[in-house]
């Protein structure tokens, strides 16, 4: 790994890293805040955060404000990027919601994104154990959240691997991707036409399936431009109903889609983290 950023914050380290990817064939990079806490004696509990459609590492540690709250509970933060990078990697220059920055942490079955878009792959595995052997982190206390793309990235890769992360959350998730057009653009993309596949990386679909009861928080501004059209919480809702899986889904009056609805209630987030990976 190569450091490119340090930066002192709130008491502890906000660092960025480069590295070459196994996984996605290319060289990714990654941020990460560690609470002044943390130590090789005293490992802290991590978070993983997935950010959405554009974003890549960065847009989560400069907008949402984490760090004083991470601080504070004394845990750690991992920021992966949305997708492979580089040159060599396919890309549709046309479109923000398919290739480069749209990953939708999948893997993908198709060519030419299958030789790159492994980021299911990356973000539980190679970067999981990459952060659990270099930083001050427990591995067995570790969470997961995101937002938008990165909420639905976090609650399928969440329901399908109880083992690795206990706690679960999103703000504005794309709740059931065989449903909307940004998901079923990238479903077809990705991995083609066997729908069998897409229920794969479907929350809706992974609550009536999955064995795992991992309890779902959820924040959803009211006033969100996608909420109609692309989110559907309201399927998820029925899916948790339906399967008797713990959500907890709060709607927001007055707000949207962006960083300021993030910042607003990034602490209660990071608190509820913080008490499942208490112990």
């Amino acid at each position: 790994m190569l450091e490119i950023a340090h930066q002192k914050c709130f008491g502890g380290t906000q660092l960025r890293y480069q590295h070459q990817s196994s996984t996605l064939n290319c060289s990714m990079r990654f941020s990460i805040y560690l609470p002044e806490n943390a130590s090789p004696e005293k490992p802290v509990p991590v978070l993983y955060w997935l950010s959405g459609l554009t974003c890549n590492d960065e847009n989560f540690v400069q907008k949402a404000g984490a760090q004083r709250y991470a601080a504070e509970y004394g845990i750690a933060i991992v920021a992966a990027d949305t997708s492979p990078r580089g040159e060599d990697v396919a890309d549709d220059e046309t479109a923000t919601d398919f290739g480069k920055g749209a990953g939708f942490y999948l893997d993908a079955t198709q060519t030419p994104w299958a030789s790159h878009y492994k980021m299911e792959t990356y973000i539980t595995t190679e970067l999981k154990q990459l952060v659990e052997s270099n930083f001050p982190v427990d591995g067995q206390r570790s969470g997961i959240f995101g937002h938008s793309m990165g909420g639905h990235g976090a609650i399928t890769l969440g329901l399908k691997n109880p083992q690795l992360y206990r706690s679960i959350s999103a703000f504005a998730p794309i709740c059931s991707p065989i449903n909307c057009p940004w998901g079923h653009k990238a479903l077809q993309g990705y991995l083609g036409s066997d729908k069998r596949l897409w229920e794969t990386y479907d929350s809706c679909s992974l609550v009536g399936k999955s064995e795992c009861k991992t309890p779902l928080f959820i924040d959803q501004g009211e006033d969100d431009g996608f909420l109609q059209e692309q989110l559907k919480p309201e399927l998820l809702q029925q899916a948790c109903e339906a399967n008797q899986h713990p959500l907890t889904l709060r709607f927001q009056p007055g707000y949207d889609h962006s960083y300021f609805f993030i910042a607003s209630f990034i602490a209660d987030h990071i608190a509820y983290h913080a008490k499942a990976l208490s112990s």
